[in-house]
């Protein structure tokens, strides 16, 4: 029997998770592989240079989605997702994580009949105001077979009524793909680019809509940013959308006046985590690199209220502060003197899920055996 699995990516954090998962299945030629990007990140920094990186493969289909609304992007989405599969037949359909057209592709392959696989499921902030909280509960609720990455996961899905025999805790593949490029990172010594003595640093990253899109919110954060400066090198690698936001504020000028801070562009994969790997503190609103500074024991200030990685919490290395400029700074100062707790790495979290969901794929396919009906 032959498999013909369609994989989707749409966005930064996919081609991170999608990585391992199609390097680990190319041994096999049970399997047929076709990838689709929707192109909901389609800037060079955002997509092009990532596949680069990463090895990941030309797509087979590109859809074109772009910016927009969140009705937009997942109707747009829908769309050519459903013309795709139209022409060229999928027996699975394997999402990974929490973005819009995760949700998109996932609607439009359930109403085909089509059996999905959700990779990063299971995860809660329980804080439903989050879009990707409605993306990750509702493409859940439509998978057969889901991946979870930590222990925790199987829990929020068996809650929320999905069987047993459905889940599977496989570990997280973002920490496959750091393992794989962690070697040339070190290598690479991004911190002497700016200047930055290893191990003395602050790196910080900011994204989501609810921390920039409010001016008040940004304006809280910078000042929080402007007095840590004065106490450890902070460089900032801008995320498109949080660099128009500055610029319209008329923060980035103020930023660049600061004598310990580097205001820079984003950054490839692997520049960011040679940055990320000899840092001596993070601060960040992004699931991704709160996991990926669990695995490196760097101490993570969460700048969100909540956050669906507990796992990253209870390691010891990750501590959610809000987003309170005082509260942050406090944290940030006490990370410095060096009072951290003891830090852990979530079990397994060792590199190898990738071939874990690839091992639960092929039992399904050599067994001859549908995924279990859904409750």
């Amino acid at each position: 029997m032959t498999m013909v699995m369609l994989s989707v990516v749409g966005a930064r954090p996919n081609f991170v998770k999608i990585a391992p998962i199609l390097n680990a299945i190319r041994p096999y030629p049970e399997f047929r592989s076709v990838l689709v990007h929707t192109e909901q990140h389609y800037s060079d920094k955002m997509s092009a240079s990532f596949f680069e990186e990463l090895g990941i493969p030309e797509p087979d289909f590109s859809l074109g989605v772009g910016s927009g609304t969140h009705a937009q992007q997942t109707a747009r989405a829908m769309v050519a997702f459903e013309q795709v599969l139209q022409g060229c037949p999928a027996d699975l359909v394997l999402l990974v994580g929490d973005v819009n057209s995760t949700l998109a592709c996932a609607l439009v392959a359930a109403k085909s009949g089509i059996l999905i696989a959700h990779v990063e499921a299971g995860l809660r902030s329980f804080d439903r105001s989050m879009p990707e909280e409605l993306n990750r509960v509702l493409t859940d609720q439509l998978a057969d077979v889901l991946f979870t990455p930590s222990p925790e996961a199987e829990g929020n899905l068996l809650r929320e009524g999905i069987r047993s025999e459905r889940i599977h805790f496989v570990g997280n593949v973002m920490i496959d793909t750091l393992v794989a490029h962690l070697d040339r990172a070190v290598a690479k010594a991004a911190w002497r680019k700016w200047s930055l003595p290893p191990g003395q640093y602050a790196v910080l990253t900011l994204h989501r809509p609810s921390n920039v899109d409010h001016d008040e919110t940004l304006i809280e954060f910078i000042g929080a940013i402007r007095a840590l400066q004065e106490d450890v090198p902070v460089i900032f690698p801008a995320h498109p959308r949080t660099a128009g936001r500055l610029q319209a504020c008329g923060l980035d000028r103020e930023l660049r006046g600061l004598p310990n801070l580097r205001l820079v562009e984003a950054l490839d994969y692997v520049e960011f985590l040679s940055l990320l790997c000899r840092s001596q503190l993070v601060l960040t609103d992004s699931g991704g690199v709160q996991e990926e500074s669990t695995y490196l024991g760097i101490p993570c200030l969460t700048l969100r209220e909540n956050t669906e990685r507990p796992a990253t919490v209870n390691a010891g290395t990750n501590r959610v502060v809000g987003i309170d400029a005082a509260r942050i700074l406090a944290a940030a100062r006490t990370i410095l003197s060096g009072r951290v707790p003891p830090r852990t790495i979530p079990p397994l979290w060792d590199g190898h899920a990738a071939r874990r969901i690839v091992d639960v794929l092929r039992r399904a396919l050599h067994e001859d055996a549908q995924p279990a009906a859904k409750a």
